[in-house]
């Protein structure tokens, strides 16, 4: 097999491939009709990326420490609560993979936002915000800003609300580090589509180390996320085709609406867990590593609306996590395929969160994520990280976190890279179809 050089480090991997090359990212394009252009955080085209290149173990065990805080937030959403407003602090603690230009305001002010698919609200650093660090909206420039009275819908659909003034604030609390913010309305233009009265949280202060720098755009279900304020407009549709980060560019696509999105495609149905309004649940019936299903127990794959327990495909998550038993099936399956295909007992090792890894090149099964309705076959590159000299290889997947809600299957962005992802949300529906997602 030829191994493929591939660095979690996309920026170091930007820099060596332009020096051998010569080859300049492309930052300057135009989104287009209902579709923008998605960028990973860390492309040369993102303010966002590390100030220095990363080692690749580095990288690694980076990604991994965001994965396990992220998939504590999504395990442990408040059972009894029906919908997750604005970002609540174990959301807001998290850096999305992946980001979309705005335009906020009239005259328009651009900004980068993070696209979070298990999230509901926008929420944007404002001027004169204490601890912001990016680029900030100044609302005092827009001739359609305007605060939110306390007395509105919106302001009952954010967590603990506060009205000291007739203007509707909320503050959150997580760990070490806190976020304010005023409820908010003013014109979002995605592309070339204008969205009037927008309601997001205008950030004003935040403490500690955990909030990201960059807004959010909320691509849930819930009452205040993009899909419920522009129901009209897109209809409770949009897909996604998330680039490789083996691109150079690391542009793929944020398609909403549901003119131009593809007929060929292949369709699982949506569930709905009340508790849970922001997720998007589909049913794993089983995984298939090569030819043979492995054998997990029925109720590692189970949707359950009460505990939560399920399967989720979420944009924010870098590495898919499964519940024990199922990991466990998957990854001794693979393990006994690579050494048939070696013909030969090869060493694994681990790295961080990673138990299955190699310092010898391999050939890798493919391993099939199997769907009521639907199977995604996924080849190498969604399923192996490569280390950037090409010394090691370890499967790209991982147990979920040990502890008590350690009950959701998370279908993460590196398995979906290269994919055309499509949520109809009218039909309940969930289509997935390989599509090369590099510009």
């Amino acid at each position: 097999m030829k191994t493929t050089l591939f660095s979690l480090s996309p920026l170091f991997l930007f820099l060596l491939f332009s020096l051998v090359e010569g080859l300049t990212p492309k930052c300057d394009t135009q989104d287009h009709g209902s579709t923008l252009e998605v960028f990973h955080v860390f492309s040369p085209c993102s303010p966002f990326r590390p100030p220095k290149p990363l080692s690749w173990a580095e990288s690694v065990l980076q990604l991994q420490a965001k994965d396990q805080a992220r998939l504590q937030f999504l395990a442990s959403m408040v059972a009894g609560r029906s919908v997750v407003p604005i970002a609540s602090g174990r959301q807001i603690i998290q850096s999305p993979t992946y980001i979309v230009r705005a335009k906020i305001g009239s005259p328009p002010q651009t900004l980068l936002l993070a696209m979070d698919t298990s999230n509901d609200a926008a929420w944007i650093p404002c001027t004169a915000c204490d601890g912001c660090t990016s680029t900030l909206f100044a609302p005092e420039k827009s001739t359609t800003f305007k605060n939110v009275s306390c007395g509105s819908p919106q302001c009952n659909q954010v967590p603990n609300p506060s009205c000291g003034t007739s203007a509707c604030t909320f503050n959150l609390t997580y760990g070490s580090s806190s976020i304010a913010a005023n409820v908010v309305q003013d014109t979002v233009t995605l592309a070339t589509d204008p969205i009037p009265d927008y309601t997001f949280g205008c950030v004003a202060k935040t403490t500690g180390a955990s909030a990201p720098p960059q807004g959010l755009l909320g691509l849930g279900r819930g009452p205040l996320s993009l899909l419920s304020q522009t129901q009209n407009l897109y209809q409770s549709t949009f897909s996604y085709c998330l680039p490789s980060f083996k691109s150079l560019n690391f542009s793929g696509s944020l398609r909403l609406g549901p003119v131009a999105q593809p007929i060929r495609i292949k369709y699982t149905p949506l569930l709905k867990n009340p508790r849970r309004s922001s997720l998007y649940y589909v049913n794993l019936v089983a995984i298939r590593v090569g030819r043979k299903v492995v054998d997990i127990p029925p109720e590692a794959l189970a949707f359950n609306a009460a505990t939560g327990a399920g399967t989720v495909f979420d944009s924010g998550t870098v590495f898919t996590r499964l519940v024990a038993p199922a990991y466990t099936a998957v990854r001794d399956e693979f393990q006994r395929r690579v050494a048939i295909a070696a013909k030969a007992n090869l060493t694994v090792t681990s790295l961080g969160g990673f138990d299955t890894c190699y310092t010898v090149p391999i050939v890798a099964p493919t391993i099939t994520f199997m769907f009521s309705g639907m199977n995604v076959t996924l080849p190498e590159d969604n399923i192996l990280i490569h280390s950037t000299a090409g010394s090691t290889t370890c499967l790209a997947m991982a147990s979920a976190p040990d502890n008590v809600n350690s009950v959701l299957n998370v279908i993460a962005n590196m398995q979906q890279q290269n994919h055309r992802v499509l949520y109809d949300v009218p039909n309940s529906r969930l289509g997935v179809a390989r599509e090369l997602c590099t510009k």
